[in-house]
């Protein structure tokens, strides 16, 4: 199985926010309804997140994301998903990783972290764009193929344990560890390649700084070698 599997990962706008502006819907709009298989809680209980969904006849489905504190709701996203997306909070509850689906065999993160009125965007940019620039600024990249096809980026297993079950002592709720994936367009020359599946970075929720500890090195450089699928 691929690493990049949804089974296999727990896989924003700048104005994106939990605390609802004066002008924002209280309320999902008419049409949309719960559906109560991606709801998730926070670590302490105080807030969940409702994935609310409208099948529209011309347009097909979309969703919104609402977050409900105490006795408020608020629209995380102004602007509707087109499939349901995966959530994790770190173990304070301070942050939250949204794990978007954006097509078959692609995948952006958005970061949102808790302030005075609610999670609010942690980046300008969805943090996965920020994954990949950082990617591409290391030397390791010049070594492969620019991927243009199965963009991907998750959050890889193990942020609810702090990521003990890969075996690192990082202090509680300090890191989130990203993994991309990506392949080449079939050509006249090759079919399909893997050129990377898999590669991981580290992301400081308090430094807002990428890394790759020496402990990824192994599965980073497994990532990096391209597997043409035709063969």
């Amino acid at each position: 199985m691929r690493w990049r599997s949804w089974a296999a990962l727990i896989g924003v706008w700048a104005t994106c926010a939990a605390g609802a502006a004066a002008n924002e819907p209280a309320a999902p709009p008419a049409g949309y309804q719960i559906n109560s298989e991606f709801t998730e809680k926070s670590p302490d209980g105080a807030t969940t997140i409702e994935q609310y969904f409208k099948d529209d006849p011309d347009n097909g489905y979309t969703w919104q994301f609402w977050v409900r504190r105490a006795d408020t709701l608020a629209l995380l996203d102004a602007k509707p998903a087109d499939y349901p997306a995966g959530f994790r909070f770190t173990n304070n509850a301070q942050w939250l990783v949204r794990m978007q689906k954006t097509g078959a065999g692609y995948a952006d993160l958005y970061l949102y972290r808790l302030g005075p009125s609610g999670f609010v965007a942690a980046t300008k940019k969805p943090v996965s764009d920020l994954a990949w620039a950082y990617f591409y600024s290391r030397p390791e990249a010049r070594k492969i193929a620019r991927p243009n096809l199965h963009i991907f980026a998750g959050l890889v297993k193990g942020v609810d344990d702090n990521y003990k079950s890969l075996g690192e002592t990082w202090p509680d709720s300090r890191y989130i560890v990203i993994g991309l994936s990506g392949d080449l367009d079939p050509t006249a020359h090759h079919g399909q390649i893997i050129e990377m599946d898999g590669w991981r970075c580290r992301y400081d929720l308090q430094t807002g700084k990428f890394d790759v500890p020496a402990d990824f090195a192994a599965n980073n450089k497994k990532a990096l070698m391209p597997r043409d699928l035709s063969k």
